[in-house]
C-alpha cells in the first residue's frame, strides 16, 4: 500500500472510531436519563416548593405544565408538602400557581386539569388506612403505635398515619412512586433531616425508583438548590445497599 492509501486508511480508521465513540456516549447518555420530563418537573416544583424559591419555581411550574404534569397533580404535590415545608410555604406555591394558571389562560393556553381531586374518603380508621399505607411503602409491618417515637408521643403517631398517610398519601391523584420524589425532593432540599431522607429512599425504592433515577434526582437538587445539598443526599444514597 503506498503512502497516499496508508492516509486514507488512517484517517478512515479515525473517522469509524469517532463514529463508534460518539453511538457508545449517546447510548450512555440515553441509559442514564431515566426520569422523564413530568418526573423532573415534579422533583424541581418540590424543591423550589420547600425552600421557598418562589421566582424559580414560577419558571420551572410553566416548564412542568408544558411538559403535561397537569394541574391537579401540581395541587396535589403543594398540598402534600405542607407536611414536610409548613403551610407557609405551601401556601406560597399555591399562591405562585394561580398567578401561573392566570398568566397562561389570558395568553391562551389551556392546561389539563387531570384527575379529580377527592378531598375525603368514607373511612372509619384513618388510622389503620395510614398504616397499611405505609406498610405498603416500606414492606414491613408496622406496629401499633409505632415504636420509639410513636410510643413516646402517641399524637404525633396518629398524626402521622391519620393524616399525612391517609388523608394525603392514599390519595391516588399521585401514585406512591410520585408521592415519594416529591418527599425525596423535599427532604434532599433540607438541612439536618438525612435519617427521614434514607427512610424514604428506601421508601421510593420500593415504588420502583431506580438508583439512576435518585442520581438524577440530586443532580437536579444540585442544580437548582446548590451542591452541598446534592452532595449530602448523595452521601445518603451511597449508605443504602
Amino acid at each position: 500500500m503506498n503512502t497516499s492509501g496508508i492516509m486514507k486508511f488512517k484517517l478512515l480508521k479515525e473517522v469509524f472510531l469517532f463514529i463508534i465513540t460518539l453511538n457508545i456516549n449517546s447510548m450512555s447518555a440515553q441509559m442514564y436519563t431515566t426520569l422523564t420530563e413530568q418526573q423532573q418537573g415534579i422533583v424541581t416544583i418540590s424543591a423550589l416548593t420547600t425552600t421557598g424559591d418562589l421566582e424559580h419555581l414560577k419558571v420551572e411550574l410553566n416548564t412542568a405544565l408544558d411538559a403535561g404534569v397537569t394541574i391537579n397533580e401540581i395541587k396535589e404535590i403543594m398540598v402534600q408538602l405542607y407536611a414536610y415545608c409548613g403551610f407557609p410555604r405551601s401556601l406560597n406555591a399555591l399562591g405562585t400557581f394561580q398567578v401561573v394558571l392566570e398568566e397562561r389562560a389570558s395568553k391562551g393556553i389551556t392546561d389539563s386539569l387531570g384527575k379529580e381531586i377527592i378531598l375525603e374518603k368514607d373511612t372509619t380508621d384513618k388510622y389503620e388506612q395510614g398504616r397499611k399505607v405505609l406498610e405498603a411503602l416500606t414492606g414491613i409491618p408496622q406496629a401499633k403505635p409505632a415504636s420509639g417515637f410513636g410510643e413516646f408521643s402517641p399524637r404525633i403517631d396518629a398524626f402521622l398515619k391519620e393524616h399525612l398517610f391517609a388523608d394525603i398519601f392514599d390519595s391516588d391523584v399521585l401514585t406512591y412512586q410520585q408521592r415519594e420524589m416529591v418527599t425525596i425532593a423535599a427532604l434532599a432540599s433540607m438541612d439536618g433531616v438525612a435519617p427521614q431522607l434514607q427512610a424514604h429512599i428506601g421508601m421510593g425504592m420500593n415504588t420502583g425508583i431506580t438508583k439512576n433515577q435518585l442520581t438524577e434526582i440530586f443532580d437536579l437538587i444540585e442544580k437548582h438548590i446548590g451542591k452541598n445539598q446534592a452532595d449530602i443526599a448523595r452521601a445518603v444514597l451511597a449508605k443504602i445497599k
